[in-house]
Parts: structure tokens; C-alpha cells; sequence
């Protein structure tokens, strides 16, 4: 088993480095000098020439990939003198140095995602630090709730096949995966934050946190949270639904289910101590990836809503061409995708005796 981790670890290690390169080259060959951006309208040519040494700008693009690589590597280089990028980078992270090598450091730190071009001062680190909590809290709530109704909806369709009420729970299921995330975020604000926002007592826009109307302090505002958490699970909503049922369905033909029949074993301990458990490797699955996907597919819900999220973030970021806060905000969704899927196949193990022989 520690070797198979191992073995997935690394690969994870090369499908980050994919994604690194990835996202530094699709934002470098955009038009735009990234030194003019952050300075806006207020540069000279003084200013410009400064700020492009500061940053590295000024360097060939394979030098500032070396550096952006650098930079997000927990074991990285340094040299010594003060004018130099990645003595200046270091300014920004926590950081222990390892090894002193004439003007070479080798050091160990926190990756360092760069500074914000528009909120001058600012680390990216820090911008997503405030808006990832939302996004998680968002996406955890999305997900249970999913997986709640998905599972029980899927084993009420398997073992009550071609009946009314299995073709019924298939048609929920399917209109689920069908409906865009933007769609039905418009139709839900619509219809229980401004048509029944009287009977619900629900907002249109609102986030975890507010301040209030007094300016008293910020409060917890749990209601914020209903819509937009269940107009984001309604997608994998309909993934599990139809998931389990096929699943469980399967399961249920299995000769080990068969012979727990021959015992005399209750039907009700033999789905939900026997088949249910097996069939649930592919809902895992899929509630992982779609867990992972939230925290991108999550930014029109989240700008629809108003919820202030890392995909509002994003969004905002774009429209004000903050690109280290897009390029961090990327990183860090791969990197919980890679982080999610490590986490499956120990669950896999746990979950199926199959998996570990």
C-alpha cells in the first residue's frame, strides 16, 4: 500500500508540473506588459524599467519560467544579493534556510504565488486565503446534499426498477445533468430570492459573512448559503442518481449477494450492509471530481449569488486583468484536484476488501 501511494504521489508531482507549465505559458503569451498593468496609468519610464527588474520582467521568457518555478517550489534557490528576484521573493513567505553555498541559498518555504498586480502590496496568497474558505464551505454543503438525496434517490430507483417511481427519480436524475450552473442559478435567485423572498426569507446576493446594516460588525449569515448550495449540487445531483442506482443494480446480481439470500439474510442488511457499500466506489468517485470541479464550476454561481468566493474572485481578477491572482487561483484548484484523488483510492480501500487484495 505505501508503495502504491508513493507511486501516485509522484505522478501527482508531474501532473502539477504539467499544470504549472500550462497555466505560465497561457498567461505569458497573452498581449500586455504584466510591468504597465501593474502600474496602470501612473508609469514613466523610470518607474517601468523598475518595476520590470523588481519582478523579473525584463528577463528571457525561459529565465522567468525558471524563476516562476522557482517560486512555487517548497525547496527552491536563492541567491544572496539583495537586487536579485529571488532574494526579493523571499520577502514575501515564510521561509528556513537549508544550505549556504558562496551567493547561493538552498531554502525550504511556502510556494510563493507572486503579488496581485491591482491591490498593490498584496500577495495572491492572501486574496485567496480570504476567498477559498467561502468557496470550500460552499462546496461542502453542495456536495452533502447531493450525496444525501443522490444515494437515497439512486437505491429507492434500483430496487423498485421499471416501476413509475424509478422512471420518475431517472428523469430528475437526467434533467439534473442537463441544466447549466448559470441557468439554474438566474431561475433559483429568481424564483425563492425575489418572487418568495417573502414566504422563504431568502436573498437574492449575500455571503457567508456580512456586514451589518449598522455597522456594528460581521455576522454569520447561514441563509446565504441555501441557494447558491443547492443550485451547485443539483448538477451532481443527477450524476448520483444514476450512478447508484446502475451501480446497485449491478451489485445486486453479484453471487456473494446470492449467497447471502441462501443464508436467510434480510434484503434491507443485505443492500445496506453488503451491496450498498460496494456500489458506492463509483458515486465516490464521481462526488470527488465533482467535488474538485465545484471549486471552479462554482464561479458563475458564486457571482450570481454574490458569494464571496474564489470563483468571484477569478471573475473579478479577469475583468481587471489581475493575472497572478487567475494564474494562483488555477494552481490551487489543481492542486485540490490531485490532493481529492490521492484521498479516493485510500477510500477505495476502505470501502471494497477488493481493492486491498
Amino acid at each position: 500500500m505505501l508503495r502504491y501511494l508513493l507511486n501516485k504521489i509522484g505522478y501527482s508531482i508531474l501532473v502539477m508540473f504539467g499544470v504549472v507549465t500550462a497555466v505560465f505559458f497561457l498567461f505569458t503569451v497573452l498581449p500586455g506588459d504584466p510591468a504597465r498593468m501593474m502600474l496602470d496609468q501612473r508609469e514613466d519610464s523610470e518607474q517601468l524599467a523598475a518595476i520590470k527588474h523588481k519582478y523579473g520582467f525584463d528577463q528571457p521568457v525561459s529565465k522567468q519560467y525558471l524563476y516562476y518555478l522557482n517560486d512555487l517550489s517548497p525547496l527552491s534557490l536563492h541567491l544572496v544579493s539583495e537586487e536579485s528576484y529571488t532574494h526579493q521573493s523571499l520577502e514575501y513567505v515564510p521561509h528556513i534556510n537549508l544550505l549556504t553555498l558562496g551567493e547561493t541559498r538552498l531554502v525550504l518555504k511556502w510556494p510563493y504565488l507572486r503579488q496581485s498586480f491591482r491591490s498593490q502590496g498584496k500577495t495572491v496568497s492572501s486574496i485567496i486565503g480570504e476567498t477559498l474558505p467561502n468557496t470550500i464551505v460552499l462546496a461542502v454543503a453542495s456536495i452533502v446534499i447531493a450525496m444525501l438525496i443522490g444515494v437515497f434517490l439512486g437505491v429507492i430507483a434500483a430496487l423498485l426498477k421499471d416501476t413509475f417511481t424509478d422512471r420518475a427519480i431517472t428523469v430528475i436524475g437526467t434533467l439534473g445533468m442537463s441544466v447549466p450552473s448559470f441557468f439554474s442559478a438566474i431561475l433559483m435567485a429568481w424564483i425563492f430570492g425575489y418572487l418568495l423572498a417573502e414566504y422563504t426569507g431568502l436573498n437574492m446576493t449575500g455571503s457567508l459573512y456580512e456586514v451589518d446594516d449598522m455597522g456594528e460588525g460581521i455576522h454569520l449569515k447561514l441563509r446565504n448559503l441555501i441557494l447558491p448550495a443547492i443550485t451547485l449540487g443539483i448538477r451532481p445531483l443527477g450524476v448520483i442518481i444514476q450512478l447508484t442506482r446502475g451501480s446497485l443494480l449491478e451489485e445486486m446480481g453479484q453471487d456473494y449477494i446470492r449467497t447471502a439470500r441462501a443464508k436467510g439474510l434480510k434484503e434491507s442488511t443485505i443492500v445496506r450492509k453488503h451491496a450498498l457499500k460496494n456500489a458506492l466506489n463509483p458515486v465516490i468517485t464521481a462526488a470527488s471530481g465533482w467535488f474538485a470541479s465545484m471549486l471552479a464550476g462554482a464561479v458563475f454561481v458564486e457571482y450570481i449569488f454574490g458569494w464571496n468566493g474564489l470563483g468571484k474572485q477569478i471573475v473579478e481578477a479577469l475583468n481587471q486583468l489581475d493575472l497572478p491572482v487567475v494564474m494562483g487561483a488555477v494552481l490551487v484548484i489543481g492542486f485540490t484536484f490531485v490532493i481529492i484523488n490521492i484521498l479516493v483510492d485510500i477510500l477505495y480501500a476502505w470501502l471494497d476488501p477488493r481493492v486491498r487484495v
